[in-house]
């Protein structure tokens, strides 16, 4: 009977994980967040937040009813990854506001069907290759449909293809999965020219850079797997400080599709600053 009700306790335990987990869940919890950040009303979100909630901004520990997130935004795109295996989601913002434009990355973790942790990666004016309007319009043009349940790739293999781009930042002859076309959106600077077969994202990669701390958001149905890090060598300002970075990855057939990065400075105005609008007859 004893080792019943231990069976029993640990089927409902796991069912309990579960249904915390389940995309339903991750998709509410976006939307709150999502919802919060547009009105800039923390309490929207703070139902879904545990007692203990560690929340960074660029990897500082920041007083959550302070930060970012208590400022209300008219956000013009919105992308979310939901991770049921991880129990995490990663969202994607956009606010072109002339007054206080912003891209925004969030990573978010649960557990017990309460989030433990938040990372968010605010970059605005200022911060790498930053041009919140590029941004809008570069993402615009792109395809990140759900991917057919057939066609999709294996969580292993989504992760192996944003993992293979760091491990060539420290061995020129690792091979990354580089689809075609690809496209890279950095901070509001684009690789890509509309859908032309001969767009590549093998522009050139350092040799000598080890990037570590990697922290994954995987989401199968969107083929996407975010990766937030600290990027190193960059912010010469600070020596080899590494900046707060998120890179997106949409892998289509084992190969990498699109990438969108997003990094803060640790000191305002490290480099690449881009203020242009692209214009349509650019591509």
């Amino acid at each position: 009977m004893k080792a019943q009700i231990l069976v029993l306790a640990s089927t409902s335990l796991a069912l309990g994980v579960a249904a915390d987990c389940s995309r339903e869940f991750l998709v509410n919890a976006t939307n709150k967040y999502i919802a919060a950040q547009t009105t800039g009303n923390v309490g929207i979100f703070a139902a879904l937040a545990s007692s203990n909630l560690s929340y960074t901004e660029s990897e500082i520990p920041v007083d959550i009813a302070k930060g970012v997130l208590s400022r209300p935004m008219k956000i013009n795109h919105s992308r979310s990854l939901h991770d049921t295996v991880g129990c995490a989601t990663f969202t994607e913002l956009i606010v072109t506001d002339p007054v206080a434009p912003y891209v925004i990355g969030t990573r978010m973790i649960f557990a017990d069907g309460k989030a433990s942790l938040v990372e968010t990666i605010a970059t605005k004016p200022g911060d790498w290759a930053f041009n919140a309007t590029g941004y809008l319009y570069w993402d615009s043009i792109e395809k990140w449909d759900p991917i057919p349940a057939e066609k999709r790739d294996s969580r292993a293999a989504i992760k192996a293809a944003g993992d293979a781009y760091f491990e060539r930042f420290h061995n020129s002859s690792f091979v990354v999965p580089w689809g075609t076309p690809c496209a890279r959106l950095e901070g509001g600077a684009y690789t890509g020219r509309g859908n032309l077969s001969a767009n590549t994202c093998d522009l050139g990669l350092p040799s000598t850079l080890v990037v570590t701390d990697r922290r994954y958001v995987i989401d199968e149905g969107l083929g996407a797997v975010d990766i937030f890090l600290g990027f190193p060598g960059l912010d010469r300002s600070v020596g080899q400080q590494p900046m707060p970075d998120s890179h997106v990855f949409r892998v289509e057939g084992g190969k990498i599709r699109y990438i969108h990065t997003v990094s803060t400075c640790v000191h305002a105005g490290c480099g690449m600053n881009g203020t242009a609008i692209p214009q349509r007859r650019r591509l």
